[in-house]
């Protein structure tokens, strides 16, 4: 018997502001580079990848390559992708270990 699977899109169920910024959140306490841009990739999607990337002053196709897995955004971007979607980064110091 064949397993039949259907795909699934996290950007389909992140429909609140809220929701968004956990995700984005959560990938920034991380720490880990690949795992940010996909949240932010992510919420892009769910938002609507023209419409960031237009705020964020990068074309739709930029944007898509900068927030793939094999994508590097330079900090400029990032930050254009942050604003676009109406978050801030902010920085405290770390808990210590």
């Amino acid at each position: 018997m064949v397993l039949k699977t259907t795909p699934f899109d996290a950007a389909a169920y992140l429909d609140t502001p809220e929701s968004q910024a956990e995700l984005i959140s959560d990938a920034f306490e991380t720490g880990d580079a690949a795992y940010i841009t996909h949240a932010l990739g992510v919420v892009a999607r769910a938002r609507g990848m023209s419409q960031i990337a237009k705020d964020a002053g990068v074309t739709r196709e930029g944007l898509y390559k900068a927030l793939s897995a094999d994508g590097d955004p330079r900090l400029t971007t990032l930050l254009g992708v942050v604003r676009s979607l109406g978050l801030t980064v902010t920085v405290q110091p770390a808990p210590k270990s």
